[in-house]
């Protein structure tokens, strides 16, 4: 008859036991989990920000140890631990391509662009403007540039003004000198017939 009280104080010693034991562990877990979302939280944040933010820059960047470009902008963001990572130009850019003698090949502006520097991939957004060594301009509002391939492409409207006429069309390619180049959809040619624009604009003038 005795060993009744002293089982049922045992059991009820062991489930308190079991019961602050477990009240331990989901406290620690918590506060380990809490820890762990702070430390996520900063990670990303440390993610989003740039590793470099440069204001009213203009500098030459080189290939192989041969300056190949100019880059002008009014900021320069760099972001390392994007996937992938990139440089931002959300403010604008100019860019100058050079050839081995240092001369001008081809000069591109744009109202945002983004460089993918491991895939070595300009991409040119908003009144893109291009202009090449034979004096043509290219328009439109999206362009693709691959380093790595050496070309120049865009599947969005494209407007090339020559110096006898003007092409418009849909979809492009080119090489990265802007010289020798593809429009896949074209549209139309416009042509520029300066001495017919002249005798017009005289007679324009002689009846009023």
């Amino acid at each position: 008859m005795s060993l009744k009280p002293i089982n049922v104080i045992f059991y009820r010693h062991i489930s308190i036991t079991i019961a602050l034991g477990a009240m331990v562990m989901l406290l620690l877990f918590s506060a380990c989990s809490g820890r762990k979302k702070e430390l996520g939280a900063a990670i990303t944040e440390r993610d989003s920000l740039p590793v470099m933010d440069t204001r009213g820059v203009t500098t030459l960047v080189s290939d192989s140890g041969i300056t190949r470009y100019r880059i002008k902008t009014e900021e320069w963001l760099v972001f390392d631990r994007k996937n992938p990572p990139y440089w931002a130009f959300e403010k604008g850019v100019y860019l100058e391509k050079f050839d081995s003698l240092f001369r001008v090949e081809a000069s591109i502006k744009a109202d945002t662009a983004y460089f993918y520097n491991k895939e070595e991939l300009w991409k040119l957004m908003g009144n893109v403007d291009i202009k090449n060594l034979k004096g043509e301009r290219f328009n439109t509002e999206l362009l693709y540039w691959d380093q790595r391939k050496q070309k120049v492409y865009s599947d969005r409207f494209i407007r090339i003004e020559q110096p006898d006429r003007i092409i418009t069309g849909r979809g492009f390619e080119s090489n990265q000198q802007m010289t020798v180049y593809t429009i896949h959809q074209p549209e139309g040619i416009f042509y520029v017939d300066e001495e017919a624009a002249t005798v017009d604009s005289l007679k324009t003038d002689t009846v009023n």
